[in-house]
C-alpha cells in the first residue's frame, strides 16, 4: 500500500504521524513547536544548512563536497570551465567512462574523449575511472558518498541518499559554476517524508518498491522539485545495498534530491568499503514537519512492471498477467499516437501466446540493476535452471569491477553463465540506448532506470522500433527460468539471503587515476578531431523576434526527444555535430527550420539586411513598426523557438538545451517545465524560459515579437507582452518564473560561457 497525505504532517519521535490539521493530536503528542521551527527538524534542513554559504535559508547558495560526470558530459563541462578561466578542480571531481565505454560508434571518437578525460584529470587534478571499471553511481557509492555530504553530478540519476548523502543531478552548467567556485542557487525546497513500515516480502526487490512509489507520485507531481526524505522503521528492514536500488530511482519521480535516515547497516556498508569514518547517524529531530508524506507499507508491495513508455506506467505483474489483452492494447494505442505519421507500428498483443506474454530479452544492469544483492538473488533463482535456446536472451552487467570480483568468488557468475546468461562489464548502455538493442518489434524487460521511447536503441525514423518494460532482477530471473514467459519472482521465491559482500578495491587501486590535489598545470589536454569548442553566442538584445520552429503538444516531452540518446552520444563533444540530431525522433524538420532562422540572425549581426535572405521578413518588420515605431530593424535579435507543453522530463543532459542554442535557439515557451534541471540548462545556455497559461494560438512558421526584453528581465517578469505576427497581429501574455540575479545575467550575456568571460 502506498498512501499520499493531502496536507503537511508532523513526524513525532520518528514514528508517530500527525496531520497538520489535527491540532488536538499535536497537543496531546506534546508538540509545541511552530511549523516553521519544526521544518528545521528534518534531515534535509541540517544538511542544506551545513552547505549553504548565504545567510538566508530561504535563498540557498550551495557548495558541494564533490562532483561526478561520465564520458558523454565531462568533455563539454571541462571545455566550458576552461573557456571561463578555470585553472584546477577545487573539489574532488570524478570522471567515469561508463556510457561510451564500448567505443563502438564513430570511429576513434569515444576513446578520444576518454584520453581527453585522463589528460584533464592530470592537468586539473581529477579522479579518472577508465572504461569497464564501474558505472558512475556505483563508484560514487563505493568511494565518495558519506553521511551528511552533498554531491553534484551531470547525470540525472546522481542519488546517494541511502548513504546519507544529498545528491543532485544537474546539467553541465551547474557543475561549471562549482568548478569556478561559484554556488548552486535555489530556493529552499519543500521536503516530502517517505515513511516506510513493514518489510519487503520474498521475491520483492528494490525496483518493485521504487516503481510502486513512482506510479503514485509522478503523474500528480507530488514530489516535483522537492526533496524525498526516507524515514520510519521500514528503512532498517532492508540492507543498504537494497536501499541504494530504491534510492537511485527517485529521479523518476522528478524530485530534486533524496535523503534517508541512517543506521548500523549504513555504518556497516561504509565500513566494508573502508570508510567507516564517513558514517554518522542521521535522523529527523523529535519533531519534524514535512510538506507532504508518502506512506509505504513494504510488506504489501508485490513484484511490479513499468510498461512502455515511462517508469510511472506501473502494474503489479500478476495484475498484468490477469488482464493482458486490455492493458497491452492501451500501450499499443499510446505507441500509435507517438509514432503517428511515421508508418511504424509497434505490437504487443502478438506476443501473447496461450494467454501468456512472451518476452524477447532480459537485462540486469547499471546503477539500479547491477548491484551485488540483485545479481546474487538473480543467480540464486537461475541456479540449475536454463534461459532456454529460444528467442529469449539474458544479459547481466555487474555495476563495478569490485562487485564483479566478489560475484565471481561467490560462484554467482558461474551459476548465471551455466544458465545461459551473457555476463558483461560495467556499462550504462542498456539504460540509454547504446547496447543490447532488441530485434524490430522486440520487447525487453530490464532492471535499469528508464524505459522512455528509443532508450532501447530503436530508430522509428528508420522503421525500426522496440520497447522496454522495467522489472526487478528477481522477476527477470524468474522470467528467464520460465523460458521468457513473463513471470513474477514470487513463483520462485524462498527465504534466500545473499551472503555478506566482500569489497576488494584492488581493481581500483590498479587502474584508477587519483589526481585530486596533484594538478599539473603544465600538462597538455589531449584533443581528438571530434572535440570542438563552443561556437560564439550573442548577448541578448533589447528586442527579440522568435520564429516558431517546432510545436509539440504531447503531454510531456522528454530530453530523449529533444536530443536523442544512444549512438548520438558519440557526438557530445562536438556541439554542432550533435546539434544535427536535435528533435530528430520527434520533429525531423526542426533542424533545417532553425538553421534558416540562424542565417537571418547572422546577416543581422554582420550588418546585412535579413530580408534579402527571407522576403517574408519585410512584412514582419512592417507589422512590428505598427506596434513600436521607435525600434530599428537592426536592433531586433532573431532566433528560433520551440513550444512544448511540458518539456525536459528525464536526463540532466545539458545538450537538450545547448543543441537548440548553437542552432540559433533563443527561447522556449512552455506551459510548465518538467524538471528544474532542464529549465536551468535553458538559462545556462542563454535562452529565455518563457511560460504561458493559455493555449498556444500560433503555429510552426509564425513569428512572435517580444519588445523590451532587457527591461522585462529587470522587472517581475509576471506579464510579458508578446505579439504573434500572423495575418492579424495578436497580443499574447507570457511570463517567466523566478530567476536569480545570476541566472538573469547569464541569459542577458547570451550563455554561461559569455557571462564568465565577461
Amino acid at each position: 500500500m502506498v498512501k499520499l497525505y493531502e496536507n503537511g504532517v508532523y513526524l513525532i519521535n520518528g514514528t508517530e504521524i500527525v496531520e497538520e490539521q489535527h491540532k488536538e493530536k499535536l497537543l496531546s503528542a506534546g508538540v509545541t513547536a511552530a511549523k516553521e521551527e519544526a521544518r528545521k527538524g528534518t534531515i534535509t534542513y541540517s544538511i542544506l544548512k551545513e552547505h549553504n554559504t548565504s545567510d538566508n535559508m530561504e535563498k540557498l547558495k550551495i557548495k558541494f563536497d564533490s562532483m561526478t560526470s561520465h564520458d558523454i558530459t565531462f568533455v563539454g563541462i571541462i571545455q566550458t570551465a576552461k573557456a571561463s578561466g578555470m585553472e584546477k578542480f577545487p573539489i574532488p571531481y570524478v570522471l567515469t567512462n561508463c556510457h561510451n565505454s564500448l567505443c563502438a560508434v564513430g570511429g576513434t571518437i569515444n576513446e578520444d574523449d576518454h584520453v581527453f578525460g585522463l589528460s584533464a584529470a592530470k592537468k586539473y587534478g581529477g579522479i579518472y575511472v577508465p572504461p569497464h571499471m564501474a558505472v558512475i553511481h556505483q563508484y560514487m557509492r563505493e568511494t565518495m558518498a558519506g553521511c551528511g555530504k552533498m554531491i553534484l553530478g551531470s547525470d540525472s540519476h546522481t542519488r546517494y541518499g541511502a548513504l546519507g548523502t544529498m545528491a543532485i543531478g544537474e546539467g553541465g552548467g551547474e557543475l561549471v559554476k562549482q568548478l569556478l567556485q561559484n554556488t548552486y542557487d535555489i530556493n529552499y525546497p519543500e521536503v516530502i517524508g517517505v515513511y516506510l513500515t513493514g518489510k519487503p516480502g520474498p521475491g520483492v526487490g528494490p525496483h518493485d518498491i521504487a516503481l510502486s512509489i513512482i506510479g503514485e507520485v509522478y503523474k500528480n507531481g507530488y514530489v516535483k522539485n522537492k526533496v524525498m526524505e526516507f524515514v520510519g522503521p521500514g528503512v532498517s528492514s532492508m540492507t543498504t545495498d537494497y536501499r541504494n536500488g530504491i534510492d537511485v530511482m527517485t529521479t523518476e519521480t522528478t524530485c530534486l534530491s533524496s535523503i534517508w535516515r541512517t543506521d548500523e547497516d549504513t555504518k556497516e556498508f561504509l565500513a566494508v568499503h573502508g570508510r567507516v569514518d564517513e558514517y554518522k547517524e542521521l535522523n529527523p529531530e523529535d519533531t519534524a514537519y514535512y510538506d507532504g508524506l508518502v506512506y509505504v507499507d513494504l510488506s504489501t508491495v508485490k513484484p511490479m512492471i513499468a510498461l512502455p513508455f515511462h517508469p510511472s506506467n506501473t502494474y503489479e505483474i500478476d495484475e498484468l498477467n490477469a488482464n493482458l489483452h486490455d492493458i497491452l492494447r492501451e500501450v499499443e494505442k499510446e505507441a500509435a499516437i507517438m509514432n503517428e505519421g511515421s508508418g511504424v507500428r509497434y505490437e504487443l498483443l502478438s506476443k501473447i501466446r496461450d494467454n501468456k506474454l512472451h518476452v524477447q530479452q532480459g537485462i540486469i544492469a547499471g546503477c539500479a540493476g547491477g548491484n551485488y544483492t540483485n545479481v546474487m538473488e538473480a543467480a540464486h533463482i537461475l541456479k540449475n535452471a536454463s534461459c532456454g535456446n529460444g528467442e529469449f536472451n539474458l544479459s547481466v552487467y555487474p555495476s563495478s569491477q569490485p562487485v564483479f570480483l566478489d560475484l565471481v568468488q561467490k560462484g554467482a557468475i558461474a551459476e548465471l553463465m551455466a544458465a545461459g546468461a551473457a555476463i558483461k562489464t560495467a556499462f550504462c548502455g542498456p539504460c540509454f540506448g547504446a547496447g543490447d538493442t532488441p530485434a524490430n518489434n522486440g520487447f525487453s524487460i530490464r532492471h535499469t532506470t528508464r524505459n522512455f521511447p528509443n532508450r532501447e536503441g530503436s530508430k522509428p525514423g528508420a522503421g525500426q522500433i522496440s520497447a522496454v518494460a522495467l522489472m526487478d532482477a528477481r522477476s527477470i530471473a524468474a522470467t528467464a527460468v520460465n523460458g521468457g514467459v513473463l513471470t513474477s519472482a514470487t513463483e520462485y521465491a524462498d527465504d534466500y539471503q545473499a551472503p555478506e559482500y566482500h569489497y576488494d578495491e584492488s581493481p581500483y587501486r590498479s587502474r584508477i587515476y587519483q589526481g585530486f590535489g596533484k594538478e599539473e598545470a603544465e600538462a597538455e589536454l589531449v584533443y581528438g578531431p571530434n572535440i570542438k569548442d563552443w561556437p560564439e553566442m550573442s548577448p541578448l538584445s533589447d528586442h527579440i523576434l522568435l520564429k516558431v520552429c517546432s510545436k509539440i503538444m504531447d503531454e510531456v516531452t522528454t530530453t530523449d526527444e529533444l536530443i536523442p540518446s544512444g549512438e548520438t552520444s558519440s557526438y557530445r563533444s562536438n556541439p554542432l555535430g550533435l546539434a544535427e540530431f536535435t528533435l530528430s525522433r520527434r520533429d525531423p524538420e526542426y533542424v533545417n527550420r532553425t538553421k534558416l532562422v540562424a542565417e537571418l540572425e547572422k546577416a543581422r549581426v554582420a550588418g546585412e539586411n535579413p530580408v534579402e535572405a527571407d522576403a517574408e521578413l519585410e512584412g514582419i518588420y512592417e507589422k512590428i513598426s505598427t506596434i513600436r515605431k521607435d525600434v530599428k530593424r537592426e536592433d531586433i535579435e532573431i532566433g528560433s523557438m520551440i513550444y512544448c507543453v511540458k518539456p525536459g522530463d528525464g536526463s540532466a543532459r545539458e545538450q537538450a538545451a545547448s543543441c537548440q542554442r548553437v542552432l540559433g535557439g533563443l527561447a522556449n515557451i512552455a506551459e510548465e517545465y518538467a524538471t528544474k534541471r532542464y529549465r536551468s540548462n535553458v538559462m545556462n545556455w542563454g535562452m529565455i524560459p518563457f511560460q504561458m497559461k493559455e493555449e498556444p494560438e500560433f503555429e510552426v512558421g509564425d513569428y512572435i515579437y517580444v519588445p523590451d526584453m532587457l527591461e522585462v528581465m529587470s522587472g517581475d517578469m509576471k506579464n510579458v507582452k508578446a505579439y504573434v505576427l500572423g495575418d492579424q497581429i495578436k497580443e499574447i501574455s507570457l511570463y517567466i518564473a523566478d530567476m536569480t540575479e545570476n541566472e538573469k545575467n547569464i541569459v542577458k550575456a547570451g550563455s554561461l560561457i559569455n557571462y564568465n568571460r565577461n
